[in-house]
C-alpha cells in the first residue's frame, strides 16, 4: 500500500512539473492574472473531463495515440524552435509579441493532453478510484502549480527575449526526445547494454546539444 501511495505522489509531483511549462509562458510574458487565472481553471477541467473519460476510452486509441507520440514531439520542437526565434526577432526589432506566442509554450498540447490522460488513468487504477475524483486531483495539482510559477517567473523580470530562449530550448529538449527514446526502446528490445557500441553514436549527439546550449549563453552574455 506505501508503495502504492508512493508511485501516486511521484506521478502528481511529475504532474506538478509539468504546469511549470504553462508558468514559464505566462509568467515570462507577464500576462494578466485574470487570463492566468483562466488558463489554469481551463486545464483543471480539462483534467476532470479526461479523468472522466477514464474506463470509456478503447485501448487502441491509446496505442495510436502512442505510436504517434515521436512525431509529435518532432512538430511539436518545430514549432517551439520557430516560435522561439520569431519572439526574439520581434523584440529586437522593438515588438513585444509575448502575449501571443506564449500560448504555444502554455496552450494544451497533444503531448500534454496524453500525460494528463494517462496520469489520471494510472492513478485511478492505483488508488481504486473514480475517474473524476482523479481527475480533480489532478487537475488541482496543475492548477496550482500554473498559478505558483506564474507568480514565481513573474518575480524574476525577464523579458520576451528570455521567453524565446526557453521555447527553444524546450524545442531542442522535445527533439532529442523524440531521436533518444526510440534508441533506447530498440536497445532495450535487442537487450544492449547502452555502453555497448552506443557510445560513439550519441557522441556527436552530445556535442551538437552542447554546441547550441553553448551559442544560446554565448548569445545572452552578448545581449547583456
Amino acid at each position: 500500500m506505501n508503495t502504492i501511495y508512493a508511485a501516486a505522489i511521484g506521478i502528481l509531483i511529475g504532474i506538478f512539473i509539468f504546469g511549470l511549462k504553462t508558468g514559464i509562458g505566462c509568467g515570462f510574458s507577464k500576462l494578466e492574472k485574470k487570463k492566468v487565472l483562466l488558463l489554469a481553471s481551463g486545464y483543471f477541467i480539462i483534467s476532470v473531463i479526461l479523468g472522466s473519460l477514464v474506463g470509456l476510452v478503447d485501448q487502441s486509441y491509446l496505442e495510436g495515440i502512442a505510436n504517434l507520440g515521436m512525431t509529435l514531439h518532432v512538430l511539436i520542437a518545430l514549432i517551439l524552435i520557430a516560435t522561439g526565434i520569431y519572439t526574439q526577432k520581434k523584440w529586437n526589432c522593438g515588438h513585444d509579441v509575448s502575449k501571443k506566442t506564449f500560448l504555444v509554450i502554455s496552450i494544451p498540447c497533444p503531448v500534454c493532453l496524453t500525460a494528463l490522460f494517462v496520469s489520471c488513468m494510472i492513478l485511478a487504477s492505483s488508488l481504486e478510484m473514480s475517474g473524476w475524483k482523479v481527475g480533480i486531483i489532478v487537475g488541482l495539482v496543475f492548477f496550482l502549480s500554473v498559478i505558483s510559477s506564474t507568480f514565481v517567473f513573474r518575480k524574476m523580470g525577464r523579458t520576451p527575449e528570455d521567453l524565446g530562449t526557453v521555447m527553444m530550448f524546450l524545442g531542442i529538449f522535445y527533439m532529442l526526445g523524440a531521436m533518444l527514446v526510440p534508441a533506447y526502446i530498440k536497445a532495450k528490445q535487442m537487450n544492449i547494454s547502452a555502453m555497448e557500441g552506443g557510445s560513439f553514436e550519441i557522441l556527436p549527439l552530445i556535442f551538437f546539444s552542447i554546441f547550441i546550449l553553448g551559442g544560446f549563453a554565448f548569445n545572452h552574455m552578448r545581449g547583456q
